[in-house]
């Protein structure tokens, strides 16, 4: 009797399909997810079923944030003092920030429990060797404290740099804590930190998960940028620790990003987040309730101009806390939008906002590298810029090295600078930061930035997408199919 293969492939399929809907269906999900999820399991019975083990499964809630409810209110109650003494709570829509601005701060406020900080000062910086020149020097001013926090740490030049002068400031007595994502700073391990943990200093993995192979997910990634010294001194936005950000990789050459200084009362927002982050990391060395207090949160009398909130948003969360504050961005553009992301892959709801906003005559505009970092990734992304630039909003490439910062600037009025790209896995899958600036001064400096990198860039009109080949385009189309995965 001769063995009926037509059957036993049959058999697998439905089998497969079986185990693909029970694995997707079992763990709460957005449809799009479902869907894209679906598409791979079943048309790729057992490379999806390994994807899925990489990037599909969810972080269990007990583990998402083990916070001491003590310690957060301890933190919520310093910053309410902060707020009294320095005057930050929002009273009229007479005050210093624009009508259009008193939603956008009541949107965080309500959302991520964000105050409105005022009176900073805030200088930006757009090159690594600036950024790290003004970060070392401020390191080796260090008193008391020094909290670091990074997707990127890596183990090269500017990573053994900044490590060597951490230990010396431990040694100093000085407070030093840091916190990397495993697979952002993939080749960096706990024997690197080795000489900052003798020195009495402290480094963890972002919730402890300590290799990339037993942590065996690229969700759920640490992607925020925070460094805080003495409670007085922060920074924040698209930089990590990496000899590439400097420029030194001939794979990228110039790399063009946006991070921000900050003095002030906006320097709490990122102190707490990284606390908070530090508690649900940490194993043994927890900042627990009696040390947040003037060390960590010290009175300032800064007398900036620049008012912002700091909002951070992650999987903890269903609210998606940053892409809402996008949306509200662009809705309430009246002149133009200027966007930088090195990933253009938005959602529903983020396109919506876009198009409207092109068709009441709002100029938006979105700049996007030219070089691909994430073949899939940059697939999807030119998908996208196809479609964008079909409804009147102009996409440009940048052609001079990689663009890697995540900026939006409005009407002179608002901006915002941070870790969150314009694509789904910041939106819903890694946790991130932004500060939200309202500042006339501020958002004007990064709109002449914006302009500055126009001048480098290409713009994409729909002639050009239209003559690329057709194996190009599907393979932007299929990348397109996998977005709420990607």
């Amino acid at each position: 009797m001769e063995f009926d293969w037509s059957l036993l492939f049959r058999i697998i399929v439905v089998i497969n399909a079986a185990f693909a809907i029970l694995t997707v269906f079992r763990e709460k999900r957005d449809i799009a997810a479902i869907w894209a999820w679906l598409l791979v399991l079943v048309f790729l019975p057992i490379v999806g079923f390994v994807a899925y083990a990489f990037i599909g499964r969810q972080l269990p809630k007990n583990r998402l944030f083990k916070l001491h409810s003590h310690v957060q209110m301890q933190i919520d109650e310093r910053l309410l003092e902060q707020r009294r003494q320095l005057g930050s709570e929002l009273k009229t829509a007479s005050d210093d920030i624009s009508l259009r601005a008193i939603s956008a701060v009541n949107l965080f406020s309500e959302t991520d429990s964000s105050f409105l900080a005022r009176q900073n000062k805030v200088k930006i910086f757009t090159d690594g060797k600036s950024l790290f020149h003004r970060v070392i020097e401020d390191i080796e001013n260090a008193k008391k404290s020094i909290h670091i926090e990074f997707y990127t740490f890596y183990n090269d030049e500017i990573g053994n740099e900044i490590l060597n002068l951490l230990v010396k400031k431990a040694q100093q007595g000085v407070e030093v804590r840091v916190i990397y994502d495993s697979w952002g700073s993939m080749g960096t391990t706990k024997k690197f930190f080795k000489p900052l943990l003798d020195a009495g200093g402290y480094a963890y993995p972002f919730l402890n998960t300590r290799s990339v192979v037993l942590d065996f997910r690229l969700n759920f990634r640490d992607h925020r940028k925070i460094i805080v010294i003495d409670g007085m001194i922060g920074y924040t936005g698209g930089f990590n620790i990496g000899d590439q950000y400097l420029g030194r990789k001939k794979k990228f050459g110039n790399w063009r990003d946006t991070h921000l200084r900050i003095i002030g009362s906006g320097v709490f927002g990122l102190q707490a987040r990284f606390i908070l982050d530090w508690n649900a990391t940490s194993s043994k060395a927890n900042i627990e309730e009696e040390k947040v207090n003037a060390k960590f949160f010290p009175v300032t009398t800064t007398k900036g101009s620049v008012n912002m909130q700091i909002v951070s948003s992650g999987p903890d969360s269903d609210l998606q806390q940053i892409k809402m504050g996008y949306i509200k961005l662009i809705t309430l553009a009246r002149k133009y939008c200027y966007i930088q992301s090195p990933y253009l892959i938005p959602d529903d709801s983020v396109l919506d906002a876009l198009r409207m906003a092109a068709s009441s005559g709002v100029d938006v505009r979105i700049i996007v590298p030219s070089m691909p970092d994430h073949p899939f990734v940059y697939r999807a992304t030119q998908y996208y810029a196809r479609q964008l630039a079909e409804q009147g909003i102009k996409v440009y490439y940048y052609d001079n090295g990689f663009m890697h910062a995540k900026t939006m600037v409005i009407d002179d009025s608002m901006a915002s600078v941070g870790s969150a790209n314009m694509d789904y896995r910041s939106f819903k899958l890694n946790f991130e930061i932004n500060s939200f600036i309202y500042d006339n001064k501020i958002a004007s400096e990064l709109k002449d930035l914006f302009l500055r990198d126009v001048d480098d860039s290409t713009l994409q009109t729909p002639e050009m997408f239209e003559k690329q080949p057709w194996w190009l385009k599907f393979k932007q189309t299929f990348s397109r199919l996998l977005s709420p995965i990607l």
